[in-house]
């Protein structure tokens, strides 16, 4: 698994196979094999609408549940999830009609740093997923990624690629709350990534969404007392 397409994304096929598609997904161009059974198809103008609309509305609580409109089927919902054409309780999604009564965030809300690190903390101690974006798995750069999106940002979804954005900062020190540090490896391969918070201490997904201290060096993990991650460069993001 490479990464993981929650309820709302909208994607393009761009290969098919007998039981698989190949997709792309709209919000960071991300590729993938998915399932034809869990791929559900759209109008053009529908797709089109939801793409060329600079705003979008996501789920902000941890769990929920949405309701089918025409046979009252319930579905899960984490946080994150896209909600298309959100109006008056209703999602709509070509064909279908989704009930919603739980508390969501238009992307346009305003984008802070107070809601970056509110959103980052109801992650905590969400287990560690490769590929994952949900609180019942994430990976690093999903965790960035989606603590932004309800924010209000697009973020890239791997690590590597969120480091080629913002402006470097050159300490820790003049960091703010809701920055990006990015950690590499022996090679020089940014692997890491995480959110910086007040009094040199980051929140980030390593073995589960955790708070750690952070210096000059990188992550100094508060339970095994050692250094877990090597800092490569701190970003600002907004």
């Amino acid at each position: 698994m490479v990464t993981q397409l929650l309820f709302g994304d909208h994607y393009k096929i761009i290969d098919e196979r007998v039981n698989w598609v190949k997709i792309r997904s709209a919000f960071d161009k991300y590729e993938c094999w998915i399932d034809r059974k869990q791929s559900y198809e759209v109008s053009k103008d529908i797709y089109e609408e939801v793409e060329t609309s600079r705003k979008w509305e996501s789920c902000t609580d941890l769990v929920n549940i949405i309701q089918n409109a025409k046979d009252n089927d319930l579905q899960p919902i984490v946080m994150g999830c896209a909600l298309p054409f959100y109006n008056d309780n209703l999602v709509t999604i070509g064909e279908h009609a989704f009930s919603f009564t739980g508390n969501s965030e238009l992307s346009t809300a305003g984008l802070s740093r107070s809601k970056i690190l509110e959103n980052a903390l109801l992650y905590i101690n969400a287990p560690y997923l490769w590929g994952g974006k949900s609180p019942f798995g994430i990976d690093c750069s999903g965790f960035t990624q989606m603590v932004y999106k309800i924010a209000g940002k697009k973020l890239p979804r791997d690590a590597y690629q969120q480091a080629e954005i913002g402006t470097t900062l050159s300490f820790v020190e003049e960091s703010k709350d809701g920055d990006l540090a990015f950690f590499d490896n022996d090679e020089g391969s940014i692997i890491h990534v995480g959110i910086l918070m007040n009094e040199n201490e980051i929140i980030h997904a390593s073995g589960k969404v955790r708070i750690d201290k952070i210096d000059h060096q990188g992550i100094y993990n508060v339970d095994t007392k050692t250094y877990s991650h090597k800092l490569r460069l701190i970003k600002q993001i907004i």
